[in-house]
């Protein structure tokens, strides 16, 4: 019991420090940039001039889109690698992976 409390608290430890540290995704061959954190916050979004027509805002809304997609995805593998090292690659019940 001792073990699964000392990993639990590991794991908090663990998303803690995760938390501190983001991930970049693009979208558009880089017209829109995003910044995405390990607790999966948007830290920053950075759109090309060129990015921007007035006609078109559909196109700059799905690269938006696919940017923070992206990001996240990038979070979210970046969360699972770390958790693996912490279990041994176990899905443990609880633990809040």
């Amino acid at each position: 019991m001792q073990a699964a409390q000392k990993m639990q608290a590991d794991a908090a430890k663990m998303q803690e420090e995760l938390t501190a540290k983001t991930c970049e995704a693009s979208s558009g061959g880089g017209m829109v940039t995003v910044v995405v954190n390990g607790g999966f916050e948007l830290v920053s979004l950075t759109i090309d001039k060129a990015a921007v027509d007035p006609n078109d805002l559909d196109m700059l809304q799905d690269l938006i889109v696919a940017a923070v997609n992206q990001g996240v995805n990038k979070v979210r593998e970046m969360t699972q690698s770390e958790m693996s090292k912490l279990t041994g690659g176990l899905n443990i019940p609880g633990l809040n992976l």
